[in-house]
């Protein structure tokens, strides 16, 4: 069963002619047991790529390729990486389904073009990051919000490869929401420690990761949030 319906499939062939840029690569890495959404991740890598022939795919069994998975830094699975020209540590774990499928249209059309959406003094800011940092956006497929922030953690990891961001599927990954106390989503953890909750803006997000790596405590509370 087709995961894209015909129509949308006809407007994603339209905008990726007008919007693509270069090559761009979707990896998924998956698993033969105990992986409830492998097929799925797979199924939507195949009628994405066959929508414009600038992108292809590729598929790895998480835990025989090591090499590979060490290449792309991809820590669990079911994983959807997404890579250009340069290799960006932009992760999808677990099935970008619902609200989250158009941040990853997003990632494919700027990864294409080795752009971000992020203004000028953020990347800058960015820039100056010199260690690595880990972000984790907790999402389900129902929130209306959690694509803004996962497209954030995704820009800020293309702005700077020292950062990893990554959208993790609470229901999918219920374990790992639940050792962070997930509620609400989006939820967002930065470097396992510093957490805080909702679609913040741009300015609201880089602070909070600098004050992340300079050992603060997060907020208890963000912007808008959805309930798990």
């Amino acid at each position: 069963m087709s995961l894209i319906s015909e129509e949308d499939k006809n407007t994603l062939r339209d905008v990726f002619s007008k919007k693509l840029g270069g090559n761009v690569k979707l990896i998924a890495f998956t698993k033969k047991n105990n992986c409830e959404y492998c097929n799925e991740i797979v199924e939507l890598m195949k009628e994405v790529s066959s929508l414009d022939q600038r992108i292809n795919y590729e598929v790895y069994d998480f835990d025989e390729a090591t090499e590979k998975r060490g290449e792309y830094y991809v820590e669990m699975a079911p994983a959807l990486v997404i890579s250009g020209a340069k290799l960006s540590k932009v992760h999808f774990y677990g099935l970008p389904a619902g609200y989250e499928f158009s941040a990853f249209v997003d990632d494919v059309i700027d990864i294409s073009k080795d752009s971000m959406r992020l203004a000028p003094s953020t990347v800058s800011r960015l820039g100056s990051v010199d260690k690595d940092v880990k972000i984790q956006v907790f999402v389900t497929p129902s929130c209306p919000y959690c694509p803004r922030a996962v497209r954030m953690a995704h820009q800020f990891a293309m702005a700077n490869s020292h950062i990893d961001g990554s959208m993790v599927e609470a229901l999918e990954f219920e374990d790992l929401a639940n050792e962070y106390g997930v509620m609400s989503v989006p939820h967002i953890v930065i470097n396992g420690n510093y957490t805080f909750i909702g679609a913040v803006p741009e300015t609201q997000f880089l602070n909070y990761l600098f004050d992340a790596l300079q050992g603060k405590q997060g907020p208890a509370e963000g912007g808008e949030v959805s309930s798990v």
